[in-house]
């Protein structure tokens, strides 16, 4: 059974930082294409952030770029979101998926990932 779970969310000041992480279970990440999703109150879930299998390639939503770093420990079966200068409307539930191939361009597709974890929420006051 595969399971990804995330952890590291929390409550935090606007300007403070969090690691996400994500870790699987019955499923090897390092062939895997993964992102990082988040829905905040009332909003549709929207990609944030996603990186290849080798990690040689990321995407980021512009909304995040310059302040998440997606990263991945393949050896360890993890995936990061490093989240800094966070803001209040970062305040969401943060979701890791994986997909079995790469999806460059189809990226943010949320139908292109086979798995997903429950989510961290994250909470960002001002």
């Amino acid at each position: 059974q595969v399971q990804l779970v995330e952890s590291g969310g929390g409550s935090v000041q606007a300007g403070g930082s969090l690691r996400l992480s994500c870790t699987a279970s019955g499923y090897t990440l390092s062939s895997a294409f993964m992102a990082w999703f988040c829905q905040g109150p009332g909003k549709e879930r929207e990609a944030v952030a996603s990186i290849s299998a080798s990690g040689g390639l990321t995407y980021y939503t512009s909304s995040v770029k310059g302040r998440f770093t997606i990263s991945r420990d393949n050896p360890e079966n993890t995936v990061y979101l490093q989240m800094n200068s966070l803001k209040p409307e970062d305040t969401a539930m943060y979701y890791c998926a994986a997909a079995p191939r790469t999806l460059f361009g189809f990226w943010s597709r949320g139908n292109e990932y086979r798995y997903w974890g429950q989510g961290t929420q994250v909470t960002v006051s001002s």
